[in-house]
């Protein structure tokens, strides 16, 4: 389901800034650099996934704004904010409420990820649908991308390989390179390798693959910042597989610690929801 969403004026020097990120991303050393021998006592893969998680995600119930940008050429020409709220379930994977809060057309609608559904409510008819986690929300990013995951829940990863990898700030990083393999078809893509630093396990970039092996997008997580007790990506910068002048900037902040009522992640309970 593709959401109108208003457009929204260019934000200054952050066009060019974000133009040229991508460009030399891409065509100046993004790509993967030639693969080293793995080392013969290579971490286990899905233990460093684990850890990668950890780093993403807090443990415990909390709450932030996500704010989405859309860029083509250089130039904004999408936007949309949303409020996320979520918390772990007994297997450690999360349980999500999103509500949107910009632009207004928008405000007031929610999606639900709870277990393997996803359902989007619209006061307007009140009704809820469910939607596909691999459905496009707005650019690059998908539904799938806008809820809290812990992606060993849903990934087997198979392989570690060291090596050296330009991270999205264009620096050279020594990394983990993961590959990952949905565990079912409920999973948001095909196929994910995954940069994660060897020294702190920050993911650090993504590629998305389709079931045909083709290149979705890739992803840099970027702006590290201290956040409910530890460092983690604050920015994510997506870059479409076959377009790269077609850029998504994801920006978390307002990080809070909450306890996430369990009604509210309750279908049935879509229609009373008040944010507070």
């Amino acid at each position: 389901m593709k959401l109108s969403l208003q457009n929204h004026r260019p934000l200054g020097s952050r066009r060019s800034t974000l133009a040229s990120l991508a460009a030399l991303l891409l065509s100046m050393g993004a790509w993967p650099l030639p693969l080293a021998a793995a080392a013969p006592s290579s971490p286990d893969p899905q233990a460093l996934l684990s850890a990668s998680d950890a780093v993403r995600n807090p443990s415990h119930g909390f709450g932030l704004n996500n704010t989405l940008l859309e860029y083509r050429q250089g130039k904004q020409t999408d936007s949309s904010t949303l409020a996320v709220y979520s918390k772990a379930d007994a297997t450690g994977q999360f349980r999500s409420l999103v509500r949107f809060v910009a632009p207004s057309r928008d405000a007031g609608k929610l999606m639900l990820y709870s277990g393997k559904d996803l359902w989007f409510y619209d006061p307007a008819n009140r009704a809820s649908i469910r939607l596909s986690p691999q459905q496009r929300l707005l650019g690059q990013a998908s539904n799938g991308d806008v809820v809290t995951v812990n992606l060993a829940r849903d990934y087997q990863a198979t392989e570690a390989l060291e090596e050296d990898v330009v991270d999205g700030d264009r620096q050279t990083r020594r990394a983990w390179r993961l590959s990952l393999s949905g565990r079912n078809a409920d999973a948001s893509y095909h196929r994910i390798l995954l940069w994660i630093s060897v020294d702190g396990m920050r993911p650090l970039k993504a590629q998305f693959m389709a079931e045909s092996g083709a290149l979705l997008k890739t992803a840099f997580y970027r702006r590290y910042q201290k956040q409910l007790g530890a460092e983690r990506p604050t920015e994510t910068v997506i870059i479409d597989g076959l377009d790269p002048s077609w850029v998504t900037v994801m920006r978390l902040s307002d990080w809070v610690r909450r306890e996430v009522p369990e009604v509210w992640l309750q279908r049935d309970y879509l229609p009373r929801f008040q944010p507070e």
